[in-house]
């Protein structure tokens, strides 16, 4: 979309003979869990501590903060290595440009690898159901660059690795069910991981500066993880965590405005949806705390009064709705546990 190139129909791949079934293979009740530093995955690893599953944390390259995330949980730990072709590179330096991969996918088929070496029969992601909502662009419809962390994509690598791969091998998200306010009110049930959780993107760049105190403050993901667990936690652990009021700082206008789709459609981030980053700030709108801070009162004064009110509720963002993989079993406990 960004550089103009129309990609549908492009590529064929031709597939010859009867592919074969898959065999179950015996493998062991145990679950390799994601972990990517940030809250999602430490609600899931949280969930399924509580609901018995025995697991292990498990993360490729070299993030020393998700190691730390990972330490911290206190279960056992497995690190997986991925090296990129330095030829990539050399052809960066050249001026080729990089495309958008699939990381999700990329990561995801490494973990089902890991399981059938260590015998263990779960894969476990942490995407929630607003991954499978994209930017809504005039005149182009909806562009989803987080494509393959959302429900489509789920479903069919699942089912492919189930048909094809192991039969006794379930690849599922755990947060599926559950919009990102959801899983940030979940996050902020405890404080535990404060000092330690970032969702800035900025921290796992392969190349460039990344921010000192773990947040940066200024891009899309921090914004986002700010606003919400701002309706969830008292304000002044949000701003410890933070380093500062992201909501109090006009410059900041813009970024939220994305968020908003005010103006501007929704980041190219894994951010949650629209209509949560406007509840959320109207919820924001009616705290003491929080409405006298710069873009509160913005949006009080210039967006919100263009809504509809019915549709800043959040009660309703917070329901458990939709497909899932989560085996019927663990998904009665885990419900349980976040409804709560």
């Amino acid at each position: 979309y960004r550089n103009g190139l129309n990609l549908r129909g492009r590529f064929r791949l031709p597939v010859q003979g009867e592919a074969v079934q898959a065999p179950a293979l015996g493998l062991q009740p145990h679950a390799l869990v994601a972990i990517g530093g940030g809250k999602d995955s430490l609600v899931s690893i949280e969930a399924l501590r509580r609901a018995g599953v025995d697991e292990t944390v498990t993360w490729i390259g070299g993030s020393q903060l998700i190691r730390a995330c990972a330490e911290r949980t206190g279960l056992p730990t497995l690190n997986l290595g991925r090296t990129l072709a330095p030829e990539l590179f050399e052809l960066n330096r050249q001026g080729a440009w990089n495309g958008h991969i699939p990381v999700t996918v990329v990561n995801s088929a490494i973990m089902v690898l890991a399981a059938l070496l260590h015998g263990v029969d779960q894969v476990v992601f942490s995407n929630e159901r607003s991954a499978s909502y994209g930017s809504q662009i005039p005149g182009t419809g909806e562009v989803n660059h987080q494509w393959s962390k959302g429900w489509a994509c789920e479903q069919a690598f699942g089912s492919h690795v189930r048909k094809y791969v192991a039969a006794d091998l379930q690849y599922y998200s755990l947060l599926r069910p559950m919009s990102e306010l959801a899983v940030a009110r979940q996050f902020a049930k405890t404080d535990f991981y404060d000092a330690h959780f970032s969702s800035c993107n900025r921290n796992f760049h392969i190349l460039g500066e990344r921010p000192v105190n773990r947040w940066c403050g200024v891009c899309p993901k921090c914004h986002f993880v700010f606003l919400a667990l701002a309706p969830f936690m008292p304000k002044t652990r949000l701003v410890r965590i933070f380093g500062r009021n992201l909501l109090d700082d006009a410059e900041q206008a813009g970024g939220f405005d994305a968020l908003l789709e005010f103006q501007d459609h929704k980041p190219f981030e894994c951010v949650g949806e629209g209509r949560e980053s406007r509840a959320a700030m109207a919820t924001l709108a009616q705290r003491p705390e929080w409405k006298e801070d710069v873009l509160v009162k913005r949006f009080c004064n210039e967006i919100q009064p263009q809504l509809d009110a019915a549709e800043l509720e959040l009660a309703p963002l917070l329901q458990l709705q939709g497909e899932h993989r989560v085996p019927a079993a663990l998904w009665e406990r885990v419900r349980e546990d976040f409804e709560a």
